[in-house]
């Protein structure tokens, strides 16, 4: 699936994996996450992805031009998990429609695990 919208200059695609590798790596540059966790197999095609991809723990759907994302992470040990939460949702919505110029409904945030 995409989003996609347009303009006077023509029309903009932007493909679900595309958005999925920019919130991935602006939630693993955010304070307070160790690493994005793989989030539960549900289909073949999640098994056939490889482990280090960069989209890893994000999940993206989309209608029209909004967006939705759940994250999947790896929280460390002894900070305030709603602070990390709360900051990982608003720089990923920030960032993600800076990069695509197009709206993010809401962001998910799943906390998979704990690390030292």
């Amino acid at each position: 699936m995409s989003v996609s919208t347009n303009n006077i200059y023509g029309n903009i695609t932007i493909s679900d994996e595309t958005i999925a590798k920019v919130a991935a790596q602006v939630s693993s540059d955010c304070y307070g996450i160790v690493e994005m966790f793989n989030r539960d197999i549900k289909d073949i095609n999640d098994l056939l992805v490889p482990k280090n991809a960069m989209n890893k723990g994000v999940k993206v759907t989309s209608s029209g031009d909004k967006i939705n994302l759940d994250l999947y992470v790896v929280v460390k040990f002894g900070v305030s998990l709603s602070a990390v939460a709360e900051t990982l949702k608003q720089t990923v919505k920030y960032n993600v429609e800076k990069f695509t110029g197009m709206i993010v409904d809401c962001v998910n945030v799943n906390v998979k695990g704990v690390k030292l």
